[in-house]
């Protein structure tokens, strides 16, 4: 099977480091369970100059580099590929943070997989002129039948592939959200994740 998995939130705590980072830098203390928009800047009630300084010191390497793993992303990803599945990490992240995010992957065990940086979110904002690996007319080229992802400003990526079965990390700023389909799971841990994954591999 071909699997696409998002890289923040699902592989990494990014949001839970955000709540300390946020705290430090402008003494916003906003919890991670408090954290209900995918949008960080209206989470933490930001200016636009705030949150463009916040995101470019996110995307520092040594920033990037200490993100905590979510518990078991790295054992189940290395089964599945153990298993003959292709898997790819498809990452918002902007190009200009592939190396650091490339070592992080190499750091947690996870050399075998390939990561694309792909404009899901238009953030060249508060990075300005960068470029991503992937554009939009080959991501739409390629085929998944199985995709990890937390962000529901992402959804609109999978409309074009009915039978992909989504399974969506529950985290605060989804669990308001509604499904676009019965093909959405939601799941809580990469436990839940790798049965699923078993279920829809013997289908």
């Amino acid at each position: 099977m071909n699997i696409y998995i998002d890289f923040d939130d699902c592989l990494c705590e990014t949001a839970r480091h955000f709540s300390g980072f946020v705290k430090d830098l402008y003494g916003i203390d906003v919890p991670y369970e408090d954290i209900k928009y995918f949008n960080l800047q209206k989470s933490f009630s930001l200016t636009d100059e705030q949150y463009d300084e916040m995101m470019i010191k996110a995307h520092e390497p040594e920033v990037l580099l200490s993100y905590e793993e979510t518990p078991g992303a790295a054992a189940v990803v290395n089964e599945w590929i153990d298993k003959g599945n292709d898997v790819s990490i498809i990452t918002g992240r902007p190009f200009s943070a592939y190396e650091p995010s490339r070592e992080w992957l190499d750091r947690h065990g996870l050399e075998r997989v390939r990561m694309y940086c792909l404009d899901k979110y238009g953030r060249d904002t508060f990075i300005k002129n960068s470029r991503f690996s992937l554009e939009l007319a080959d991501y739409y080229r390629m085929h998944f039948d199985i995709a990890i992802e937390d962000s529901p400003s992402a959804f609109r990526f999978f409309e074009h592939l009915p039978a992909l079965q989504v399974m969506v990390y529950d985290r605060p700023w989804n669990r308001g959200c509604e499904f676009p389909g019965d093909n959405y799971h939601r799941c809580t841990d990469w436990n839940t994740i790798r049965r699923l994954y078993e279920t829809f591999a013997r289908e």
